[in-house]
């Protein structure tokens, strides 16, 4: 068999060659391919034969596990369950890009998740539309390939077809870590940077909501933060948003003058719109009034065990943060002194 090889733009992928090569990946031939570390040799996951011929291309141990790539973030609890939310501050930090994360399958074994940082990569693994595992495409006893020649070295005459991407970006394979319990544990040190790993798994992120994430939120936001500095408590992310915001715009101008009286500069600030992404990495969420956690429950009824009343949480009341919107500037700073009592309580508790 003689080894077939494309060449393809990295950086505007060509989709007919791309679906060639899918194709052929479906079918359960072995496709090498680029990603941002090293070039990969993808195989579908659901074919036996084909997974049990990848094997004796490479000359890979048996009992060397596989790692799944996918390209797309919603493709992780396909494979993944109890998923922490540092977990996924550490993907939203980190993917897509050279970091391959062991973490508890469906199956409650493990399982290896990947998302590269490589244009041909994603288009390959979303056109294939079967899951794909991806060792190096190499033989295990040598150095891992940084171009298609190198593939070709290697392997030609014993895989069906090499994309030829040119260089990889990296040439260090990724960084693999077992995020299945804290403390995290590197199973293999590579691209990514080990001690900002740790410090995100070992942080916590509150999260405030309110309806157009321009006036209560923020200033729950960064009072939050500033009490947090004050306390050194570095490990604490803020985060806000809002039910029914519109996206891009800047926080009330009534908001960033009590903020400044704070000397606290909010102009930075821009709305952001509640999503389920935003909500799995917070591992608390404060809302100002009860309709926020109703909306909260409608969309995303599975997080609703996180998420409180900001004075449910600060004083185990329930009182509501009413909205200033509208009202002169003394309402504005009535509600500032509301909430800026009860996130000095927050920031003592969290």
């Amino acid at each position: 068999m003689k080894t077939r090889v494309i060449k393809v733009d990295a950086l505007n992928p060509e989709i007919d060659k791309i679906r060639d090569a899918a194709l052929v990946l479906a079918k359960g031939g072995l496709v090498a391919f680029p990603t941002e570390t090293v070039y990969g040799l993808g195989v579908n996951l659901e074919d036996k034969k084909a997974i049990a011929r990848l094997y004796e291309v490479k000359n890979r141990p048996r009992d060397k596990p596989l790692s799944i790539h996918i390209a797309h973030e919603h493709d992780i609890e396909r494979f993944a369950g109890d998923i922490s939310p540092y977990i996924w501050r550490i993907i939203n930090k980190f993917w897509p890009g050279p970091l391959t994360l062991v973490l508890r399958s469906r199956s409650n074994g493990n399982v290896g998740l990947r998302m590269p940082n490589n244009k041909i990569a994603l288009s390959l693994l979303a056109e294939a539309g079967v899951p794909v595992v991806a060792p190096s495409a190499n033989l295990s006893s040598n150095p891992p390939p940084k171009d298609a020649d190198s593939v070709l070295k290697d392997l030609d005459g014993r895989i069906d077809l090499i994309i030829d991407g040119g260089q990889v970006e990296l040439g260090v394979e990724s960084t693999v870590v077992d995020v299945t319990s804290l403390p995290i544990k590197i199973l293999r040190s590579g691209a990514i940077n080990i001690t900002m790993l740790e410090k995100l798994s070992q942080s916590k992120e509150v999260l405030f909501v309110c309806t157009g994430n321009s006036c209560r939120s923020v200033m729950a936001q960064y009072l939050l933060e500033k009490e947090l500095k004050s306390l050194k408590k570095t490990s604490i992310c803020v985060s806000s948003c809002g039910v029914s915001a519109i996206e891009g715009l800047g926080a009330s101008s009534s908001v960033i003058s009590l903020l400044k009286e704070e000397g606290v500069d909010a102009k930075r600030h821009l709305t952001v719109r509640l999503s389920r992404e935003i909500v799995l990495r917070a591992d608390v969420v404060l809302v100002m009034e009860t309709m926020h956690k109703r909306e909260i429950e409608r969309m995303y009824p599975e997080f609703i065990d996180k998420v409180y009343l900001l004075s449910e949480f600060a004083d185990n009341i329930a009182v509501i943060v009413d909205d200033p919107i509208g009202k002169p500037q003394e309402g504005y700073r009535e509600c500032y002194l509301q909430i800026k009592k009860l996130v000095k309580k927050v920031a003592k508790k969290i």
